[in-house]
């Protein structure tokens, strides 16, 4: 008798444990999932704000100035970032091949020198806030992996955005020298000379390739100067911090995916079947 009564009261402490992870579970979808959406949406709109780029809202008029320099002047640049492109910059460093020369060159604003990395990743951050708006506030959600479907494409998207920024990709020499933002330099560069803009994380890079046949063999020499990019700081920051934000909620929406048939509604513990 007294093993029975230990079983109907498990039975009843698992089906109270059951109707708690059920109202728990609505509760995290009907509230705290528009909730975080909202605060979400916030930030990547802040973010978007911060891009030198038309944008929600944002004119994209940004302008900054910077002097990138390497030691003993064997690399100066000046350059003016506006919007997603270099829009003006003034260029010397020392050829390799010629210990005293020095080659000049220039960007102007009638051919500027394009930053694709800034368009692709304001592009993708545009459609994680998409995501988001496809969503009205006033939507029930019915299961756990409705949400994580949402949830997917949004993480998808804002670590495309960041990526874009943080890992540059990189171009062999052959096919920088061929490249259409060689063609914004005045004058244009010998054969064996190219350059490159890129960001990196926070930072405007900006490197030399040079070429030089020693005795038939082909000697690769380079040289780069970075300065640190205040808007590309705050950025990186606040996609960090909404890649956390989302990534919280999935981990904790995940929790309910364990559950194959706990959907909004189900009052039943046979729901808590994995």
């Amino acid at each position: 008798m007294s093993v029975l009564i230990v079983s109907i009261k498990m039975a009843d402490g698992e089906k109270e444990e059951a109707k708690n992870l059920q109202i728990e579970f609505e509760w995290v979808l009907h509230v705290e999932v528009h909730s975080v959406l909202k605060n979400l949406h916030t930030l990547l709109v802040e973010c978007a704000h911060r891009f030198p780029v038309p944008l929600y809202g944002n004119d994209g008029r940004k302008q900054d100035k910077f002097i990138l320099t390497v030691p003993q002047d064997h690399l100066k640049c000046v350059v003016t970032l506006t919007g997603d492109s270099i829009s003006h910059a003034d260029i010397s460093f020392k050829v390799q091949r010629a210990q005293n020369a020095v080659q000049r060159t220039s960007i102007n604003q009638d051919s500027p020198w394009k930053l694709q990395q800034v368009q692709d990743a304001a592009n993708h951050l545009q459609q994680a806030i998409h995501h988001i708006d496809n969503v009205d506030s006033s939507y029930h959600f019915k299961s756990s992996d409705e949400v994580l479907h949402i949830l997917s494409n949004i993480l998808g998207a804002l670590q495309r955005g960041r990526t874009a920024l943080v890992i540059p990709k990189k171009k062999p020499i052959d096919e920088l020298m061929k490249s259409r933002n060689m063609k914004s330099l005045a004058p244009n560069l010998p054969d064996d000379l190219a350059i490159s803009f890129y960001l990196q994380s926070h930072k405007l890079i900006f490197a030399v390739y040079q070429l030089t046949n020693i005795q038939g063999t082909m000697k690769f020499d380079s040289c780069q100067a970075e300065c640190s990019v205040p808007w590309l700081n705050e950025v990186l920051v606040l996609f960090t911090v909404a890649l956390q934000l989302c990534q919280q909620l999935k981990d904790k929406i995940s929790v309910f995916s364990q559950y194959k048939d706990f959907t909004v509604g189900s009052r039943s513990p046979s729901a808590l079947s994995y």
